[in-house]
């Protein structure tokens, strides 16, 4: 059973107590105690993953989550590219927490979770059918090892039946990914939408 969410230890205001947030880009507020979103759009979420660098900022290239995130959705079949190109989305609000630490914190997982199936259900994705994804997600990693972590030269085993992608990636500067995240998204959803029949906003 998961453990409930800690209270919140902001002192009151005036007019009760503070819930504690995350200003976004666009200036809508992420409440993280108790996950929900003024607004989810699109621009927060692509801005949010293009000025964050993967691996904690230990690469030898700025290289962003947007960027990997379009890199996934390149890997997957056409029906689950919208997934594929979401499937960090929450780390626009939460930030990419390195594996280790977020074991450690089952808390963590829970909100990601939870902020997960809020940005699902607003874009009418279904992570349902994850395993295509999870191993274009590995894919990645292992093509992000060889490029971007030269010095990282020890064993990851979780990547010892992944074969990295023969073409080497060429990184993108911040505002280059966000738009490219843009521009992706848009298409997608209007496939999705011809195929479907729904539309989401962009």
């Amino acid at each position: 059973m998961q453990k409930p969410l800690p209270p919140s230890v902001f002192p009151p205001s005036h007019a009760g107590v503070t819930t504690p947030y995350v200003s976004t880009f666009l200036g809508n507020r992420f409440y993280p105690l108790e996950p929900r979103i003024d607004q989810v759009a699109i621009e927060d979420i692509a801005h949010g993953l293009a000025y964050q660098c993967r691996f904690n900022g230990q690469t030898q290239q700025f290289y962003s989550v947007a960027q990997h995130s379009l890199i996934v959705a390149s890997l997957v079949p056409t029906d689950l590219r919208l997934a594929a190109l979401l499937h960090d989305a929450a780390e626009a609000y939460l930030g990419d927490m390195v594996k280790p630490l977020k074991v450690l914190l089952p808390a963590f997982a829970a909100i990601e979770e939870a902020v997960t199936a809020i940005i699902a259900t607003t874009f009418a994705v279904d992570f349902s059918d994850y395993a295509p994804i999870k191993r274009a997600d590995l894919i990645a990693l292992a093509t992000e090892k060889r490029d971007l972590m030269p010095h990282s030269t020890e064993r990851w085993s979780y990547l010892d039946d992944v074969r990295p992608m023969p073409q080497k990636i060429v990184v993108m500067g911040p505002d280059d990914a966000k738009q490219a995240y843009l521009r992706e998204f848009k298409r997608l959803v209007r496939v999705s939408g011809q195929q479907h029949g729904h539309t989401v906003p962009v």
